[in-house]
């Protein structure tokens, strides 16, 4: 039985190679009677350059045939039974049909030609260095956050210059704006549009969708984009990219001249109406489609009066419908139905939706068929799927991606550098690479990515204007200590973490695991990200200054648990002190415990029977004694009334002061006067250094940061730090004139 289909079989394989081979020679051989090739589609042949386009094209599939047809022969000629047939699966409106001898581009072209009847054979491809445009509506922390994974994932494949368009709310504007402008991407373009002016054009929608108002932005696209804009990639927050964006763009080539908006078959039963009793979805043509991946062709859509035809489906179809469930997408929907021939079908691998119960298993075979992956479910990351690990691993890939790595330039592709990119190119040129402390030096100039309000962020101001914000840093060793803090501390923070991206994700479930952390919303958490060999404490202890909300500020460190009651202290002694008024930096006393176990005295009297007993000691009084030395612990120990001291050599208190105070100097880095200068800086700016009575704060121990060790061993560190120091004490200086030279006297006298 097995010889005559093997023959039948060879004998077909050798009619198609014939037959292809004649193709391929008929091709060359010139044009037909009329002047035009039987064998080319008529969108190809307008032009000479079509023509040879189309030859290579054919003659390379040709090739590509023919080593299929040898690859066939030599299994039949091993006897290991009949080729494997397609997997043919029913979808919809459409028949997709893959193989592992399928590519995706022979997959999309099955998927053109039969859903939307393309003349043309082969999707074009975007031009070297097109612009490509993309849209996203995004709003508040948690958006915020999604979005840099999917910028991450385009960004990974692109070769194109890209313009992003956010339409965001105040909270989103203000976490992508600082943190594009510090991520300095080549050849990317952002613009921001203000949702809120678009809110009255959506506010009249009831919508059920979790999404709120948010979810009905997309309709407004041809209002608040620019009208020069002709066409725009839309994309939902929760997309991930698994191919060049540019291949997607491409598409806006094969629609035709009626086609406005392109939109992926929706792979669940939703629009079916079948999914419970009496379950009436939003009317949609077949299947429906979803709306996370759009090809918007703005310029037509103006042309047909979008605005006023979404309007007037949305006004009908409330009627009866009363609320949309799924916000912009049902009126999509609503208005395709009516509309069909304005639809350009995409096939299903430019939007696999990973919601419970849909057909997306049905959208690929490989791995190579994935082009998007879309988590448009609310379990996100949770949702039932076969190849769910996959798509989460991949997902996880581009989260924890060092974005660093994205700063590449396109070669070939000329772009306008930024001011801010302009600047630190200046910087990096004016450095000498002999220098022995170049590092250092570079480290000064080095613009790290940051990434605020990380977590939900909420903040009332107080109506007395006292109100006054914690402000540290800390690094991925520190984390243990961020709930104690919370406890100590009711006000508001503002704490800025240095880290990986990956380590950013870790600290994000930490924070949403934690009872204490998830509750508290007056806690900002800034990601600054690792770059470079030193820790940069300074900026990332500016990061944490720039981002108060309060009128003051409380300058201390993680490592630091503030006495119980010490936020309703401080705003009395604010008042009593007349800060608002006085240049005034209130010294917090510091103190320390060598035990991973304290119980925490809740009053003065407590801690001066601790520190007789030897439980307590002044801080670093066995170590650094002249960085607390000026605080005057034992006039503190009797004290009752506020006291002032004078500034002396090397020291480094805790202190609160008004928020607009000089920030800390950049240059030093790692370990070694990074707050010395600052107080320094403090007195030169004539700040009274004013200890207040009955305040404290107490140092809980951790093992010696990896910078001190460096400080420690290498001789070049700490030349390198006294070099730091002595051009300081020159820009200080230079800065405030003679008063700034008993600076200098006092550092030579030690």
């Amino acid at each position: 039985m097995l010889c005559p289909c093997r023959g039948k079989l060879k004998l077909l394989v050798a009619s198609l190679s014939f037959i292809l081979l004649f193709a391929w020679l008929y091709l060359l051989a010139g044009s037909s009677e009329n002047g035009r090739s039987l064998l080319l589609s008529s969108c190809l042949m307008e032009s000479t350059e079509a023509r040879l386009l189309e030859r290579d094209i054919l003659a390379s599939r040709v090739r590509e045939v023919e080593e299929e047809n040898r690859q066939i022969r030599l299994k039949l000629s091993q006897s290991q039974g009949p080729a494997a047939q397609p997997a043919d699966g029913n979808y919809g409106n459409q028949q997709w049909v893959a193989s592992a001898d399928t590519g995706p581009e022979d997959v999309e072209n099955t998927a053109e030609e039969r859903g939307n009847h393309t003349e043309c054979s082969r999707s074009p491809t975007a031009e070297k260095c097109e612009l490509i445009h993309v849209a996203c509506v995004c709003a508040g922390h948690n958006a915020s956050r999604d979005v840099v994974t999917l910028v991450k994932s385009i960004l990974f494949h692109r070769r194109n210059p890209l313009h992003f368009h956010f339409i965001t709310d105040m909270v989103a504007n203000q976490i992508l704006s600082s943190l594009f402008q510090s991520w300095m991407v080549p050849s990317i373009q952002v613009s921001f549009y203000d949702a809120d002016e678009l809110k009255s054009e959506v506010s009249w929608i009831p919508n059920k969708h979790y999404s709120g108002i948010y979810g009905l932005m997309k309709l407004t696209l041809t209002k608040a984009l620019p009208s020069n804009l002709s066409k725009v990639i839309v994309l939902d927050t929760d997309i991930t990219f698994a191919t060049d964006i540019a291949e997607l763009w491409a598409i806006f080539r094969k629609f035709t001249e009626k086609q406005v908006i392109g939109l992926v078959e929706n792979q669940s039963d939703w629009y079916l109406g079948n999914l419970w009793k009496n379950h009436k979805p939003w009317p949609a043509l077949g299947r429906g489609f979803n709306t996370g991946v759009i090809l918007l062709y703005l310029e037509r859509l103006r042309k047909i009066g979008w605005e006023q035809m979404w309007r007037l489906t949305a006004e009908r179809e409330l009627m009866s419908m009363l609320s949309t469930s799924l916000a912009d997408q049902d009126i999509f929907n609503a208005f395709i139905k009516q509309n069909p021939v304005l639809v350009h079908q995409l096939p299903c691998f430019w939007n696999v939706q990973l919601s419970d119960h849909t057909r997306s298993e049905q959208c690929y075979t490989e791995v190579s068929d994935l082009k998007v992956i879309h988590w448009n479910s609310p379990k996100k990351l949770r949702v039932k799927n076969k190849h769910v690990e996959f798509f989460r691993n991949l997902y996880l890939t581009f989260l924890e991606y060092d974005g660093n790595l994205l700063r590449r330039e396109l070669f070939g592709c000329p772009s306008q550098a930024s001011s801010e990119s302009s600047a630190l190119q200046h910087a990096l040129e004016e450095l000498d690479e002999d220098d022995q402390c170049y590092d250092f030096r570079r480290e000064r100039v080095m613009v790290h990515r940051i990434h605020l309000y990380f977590l939900q962020y909420e903040y009332s101001p107080t109506e007395d204007g006292t109100d006054i914000t914690l402000v540290a840093q800390l690094s991925m060793d520190r984390l243990q200590m961020l709930e104690a803090i919370c406890k100590h501390w009711e006000g508001p923070i503002s704490l800025a973490l240095y880290m990986s991206d990956a380590e950013a994700q870790q600290f994000l479930r930490y924070a949403q695991a934690s009872e204490v952390l998830k509750n508290r919303k007056n806690v900002g958490y800034h990601i600054v990200y690792k770059e470079g060999q030193f820790y940069p404490v300074n900026l990332v202890r500016n990061v944490a200054l720039r981002n108060v909300n309060t009128p003051y500020v409380f300058l201390t460190d993680v490592d630091f648990l503030p006495m119980y009651g010490l936020y309703d202290y401080l705003r009395k002694s604010i008042v009593q002190l007349d800060m608002a008024n006085t240049k005034k930096a209130l010294v917090v006393p510091a103190f320390e415990t060598l035990r991973y176990r304290l119980t925490f005295p809740k009053s003065k009297a407590e801690l001066l029977s601790m520190l007789d007993m030897g439980t307590l000691y002044t801080f670093r009084y066995h170590v650094w004694t002249k960085g607390h030395a000026p605080t005057n612990y034992a006039k503190w120990r009797t004290a009752t009334t506020p006291y002032k001291v004078e500034w002396e050599a090397d020291f480094e208190p805790y202190v609160v002061v008004r928020r607009d105070c000089p920030e800390y100097d950049q240059r030093f880095v790692g370990f070694g006067w990074n707050k010395v200068s600052h107080i320094m800086e403090l007195d030169a700016q004539e700040y009274d250094l004013i200890v207040l009575p009955n305040a404290f704060m107490i140092h809980m121990p951790h093992a010696p940061s990896f910078d001190i060790s460096k400080f420690r061993s290498s001789p070049s560190y700490r030349y390198c730090l006294t070099t730091l120091k002595d051009e300081f004490h020159q820009d200080l200086s230079r800065k405030y004139g003679s008063a700034a030279l008993k600076y200098l006297t006092a550092q030579r006298n030690i």
